[in-house]
């Protein structure tokens, strides 16, 4: 059990400061500031501030993943055999 209650506190640690990390360079760089891709007859602006959201909600996503697999892993390696 406190396996479980630490495992949570990391989980959600890691995505309250990605989030909070997203909305601080949402708030910081100007709507303006982005990247171009120039594409088949358009371009597509993708803005640094939606650049930051998905890269911290990707690391939180992954670190979630990370720590899940190894809790289960260390579960299995624990559990006694039939």
């Amino acid at each position: 059990m406190e396996l479980t209650l630490l495992l949570g506190f990391r989980i959600a640690i890691v995505w309250s400061g990605g989030f909070l990390l997203a909305v601080a360079i949402r708030a910081l760089l100007p709507d303006r500031a982005g990247l171009t891709f120039p594409l088949h007859g358009a371009t597509l602006f993708v803005p640094y501030s939606r650049i930051g959201f998905w890269t911290c909600l990707l690391a939180a996503l992954t670190v979630t993943a990370l720590v899940v697999f190894r809790a289960m892993a260390a579960d299995f390696a624990r559990a006694p055999l039939p």
